[in-house]
């Protein structure tokens, strides 16, 4: 059995067949495919990418297992209130974000900087949302999540730049390939997590 610093490590034990980074990719693919399960009332999108979140970070530093059952009851063991909370306010941004789409793109005056401002705004509103997933505080509290997700997002300007290149990354998979949006979450809950474990480092 390989121990937990073999792990951190990526070593192989003798007899092994396969490495821990190989396990790593397993559970990856298994955390997506739970977390876009638990995505689907859209409500509880904050919730299941920040969980999946913490299950990938514990996994990382204490080796702690990392599978859909564990998914499940960390998700169960979150402040639901609050969680609800947060779905909702990002559902209003987006309702929010589409209505102002649909009028940039009307051909009303002052549509084309409109636009390009809206297009701004919303690449940013979208970092700083993912960002606050992978936060720490996002177990218990948003409001620190979003606070300290706004402080790395100015920051830390290449990891942003990360979080928009992995976001990016899941939609052009989903778009070519719409069956891999149920296993999505997984490498993009990783990619936040590694960027966020990168400005702790």
């Amino acid at each position: 059995m390989s121990t937990a610093s073999d792990q951190a490590s990526g070593r192989r034990e003798p007899g092994e067949l396969f490495g821990p980074r190989f396990e790593l990719f397993a559970d990856v693919l298994a955390i997506g495919l739970v977390t876009a399960v638990a995505c689907l009332p859209l409500v509880t999108v904050p919730a299941a990418l920040a969980t999946a979140c913490t299950l990938l970070r514990r996994r990382q530093r204490y080796a702690e297992p990392c599978t859909a059952g564990h998914y499940v009851r960390a998700l169960r063991a979150r402040r639901r209130r609050a969680d609800l909370t947060a779905g909702g306010l990002l559902l209003a941004f987006g309702a929010l974000f589409a209505a102002d789409a649909a009028l940039a793109t009307a051909g009303l005056p002052g549509a084309v900087p409109f636009a390009l401002f809206l297009a701004t705004a919303g690449t940013a509103l979208a970092v700083l949302a993912l960002r606050a997933c992978a936060q720490e505080e996002a177990a218990d509290n948003w409001p620190a999540a979003l606070r300290a997700a706004a402080r790395n997002t100015v920051r830390d300007l290449p990891g942003s730049a990360l979080v928009l290149l992995a976001l990016a990354t899941a939609a052009v998979c989903a778009w070519v390939l719409p069956p891999l949006l149920l296993l999505v979450p997984g490498p993009l809950a990783a990619a936040l997590t590694a960027v966020e474990r990168r400005v702790s480092a």
